[in-house]
């Protein structure tokens, strides 16, 4: 199997998302879930899961976040990533060959 670099980037990249938040707003919050959805999906793109299940709360959770305040940065871009993790993760899993 291969390394799932594009899980691993996108686990880095919610992690550093939360860290970043907590620095620039003193936000717990925001490191708590980034260091728990990074961790998720780094562990995801280790086992090499097909399982959208954390990149789908996140779309969801900072989706409504970006819809509400209109801003880039952060929600924008982790909905958008994470919705691209959901679309990458459904199509490995629509290509996944059929045991008997």
């Amino acid at each position: 199997m291969s390394v799932d670099w594009v899980g691993y980037g996108y686990a880095a990249l919610v992690a550093s998302g939360g860290v970043i938040g907590y620095v620039k707003a003193g936000s717990v919050p925001s490191l708590a879930a980034g260091l728990l959805f990074g961790g998720l999906a780094g562990v995801g793109a280790y086992q090499i899961s097909n399982d959208p299940t954390t990149s789908g709360a996140l779309t969801g959770v900072m989706g409504k976040r970006f819809y509400g305040s209109r801003k880039f940065m952060p929600a924008g871009l982790i909905a958008g990533a994470s919705l691209l993790m959901v679309g990458k993760l459904s199509m490995a899993l629509l290509n996944k060959p059929q045991q008997s």
